[in-house]
């Protein structure tokens, strides 16, 4: 093991404006320390959320900015203290990589809500240094926000479970939404509605699809297993489904509305929002009082639910589905992805890549 003091420099492909446009950019890494994880980059999933960021939608934006928070890499070096990793292990990077460590978020495993949580890029590290993500040649990361990747999964299609496979995991477990027999809605079938067929037809519910053309149909259910196929649109569809799901996830990442999909919830069920929307919702009460119903969000999950989500679907023998591309197509698949033309999550073979070009 060398000496983690000197700095480093990594190229990754970084947006300068709000245009969202990537190309290469070399930076200098954080200072490491006794706890950091020096990682090479394998692969790198493409989220929605890295295009709202890119492109300011949200009104927080810094350039240059790396995105990427679905990262599959391997060790190269550990610092000092590090007990969880050794060099040539292969592990996971995802949306978080620092909080405070003593708020109660972070005291009861809920790490991603703390209030001063670091993003993994757009974000400023303890040392004054921006984050930048995993659309880079490497990174270095505190050993708690590193995730070991089981034995014998294909680091490709471990990427999107980093963040897709999370988002949906994560509420089914804090719900109490495990059991099998519940009746679940996906609304949405992009990166994270695809996992959320996978992983909750696994957990033995019965899955209905719910999207606004009958475009996927077939996909969901033959090639994902959902038992039923809904089309928003379809009035007469809806109405026999009404009053019937335990819950619905909604992975929709832009405005829509909500009352079609409440009445769809039967007594005490919850429709869950996953999507980053940055324009208000809106439904009437009532639609919520007649039926004790809940409007909820949850937010990717803690490094434990990761973990937990990671051993789960390596026991379930569940993967992404995923377009692999290299790094010169990054800005033609974030515009395909705006468009909703991928199936279902593109992943950047990083290491696979000329960065510098």
């Amino acid at each position: 093991m060398g000496s983690l003091e000197a700095e480093r420099t990594t190229t990754g492909w970084a947006a300068r404006d709000p245009s969202g446009i990537l190309s290469p950019y070399t930076y200098t890494l954080r200072n490491t320390g006794p706890e950091d994880v020096f990682i090479k980059v394998t692969c790198c999933g493409i989220c929605h959320t890295d295009i709202h960021q890119t492109k300011n939608d949200l009104g927080m934006s810094n350039y240059p900015m790396v995105p990427g928070h679905e990262v599959v890499g391997e060790v190269v070096e550990v610092g000092s203290d590090v007990t969880k990793f050794r060099v040539g292990d292969v592990v996971g990077v995802g949306c978080v990589v620092g909080c405070c460590r003593s708020c109660r978020p972070c005291d009861t495993d809920n790490e991603q809500y703390c209030l001063k949580k670091i993003w993994s890029y757009n974000d400023v590290y303890n040392d004054g240094k921006p984050t930048q993500g995993g659309f880079a040649g490497s990174m270095v990361v505190d050993q708690k926000f590193v995730v070991k990747i089981p034995d014998g999964m294909n680091p490709e299609q471990v990427a999107p479970l980093l963040c897709a496979g999370v988002t949906v995991y994560s509420p089914l477990r804090h719900f109490g939404l495990m059991e099998s027999g519940l009746r679940g809605g996906i609304l949405g079938l992009g990166g994270v509605g695809h996992m959320g067929v996978k992983i909750a037809k696994a957990m033995g519910h019965h899955v209905t699809v719910i999207s606004s053309s009958d475009k996927k149909k077939v996909e969901a259910l033959e090639h994902l297993g959902a038992d039923e196929y809904l089309v928003s649109s379809d009035a007469e569809g809806m109405q026999k489904v009404a009053e019937s799901l335990d819950y619905i996830i909604d992975t929709v990442p832009v405005f829509h509305p909500l009352e079609p999909y409440i009445s769809l919830l039967k007594l005490d069920g919850k429709l869950i929002l996953t999507g980053v929307i940055n324009t208000p919702l809106q439904f009437v009460s009532p639609m919520i009082m007649l039926g004790r119903k809940a409007i909820t969000g949850s937010f990717i999950g803690s490094m434990k639910e990761t973990e937990e989500m990671l051993n789960f679907c390596k026991e379930k023998d569940l993967s992404s589905m995923i377009e692999v591309v290299k790094m010169d197509y990054v800005n033609t698949a974030m515009e395909r992805l705006e468009k909703n033309d991928v199936r279902y999550r593109f992943v950047v073979d990083v290491a696979g890549s000329k960065l510098d070009q």
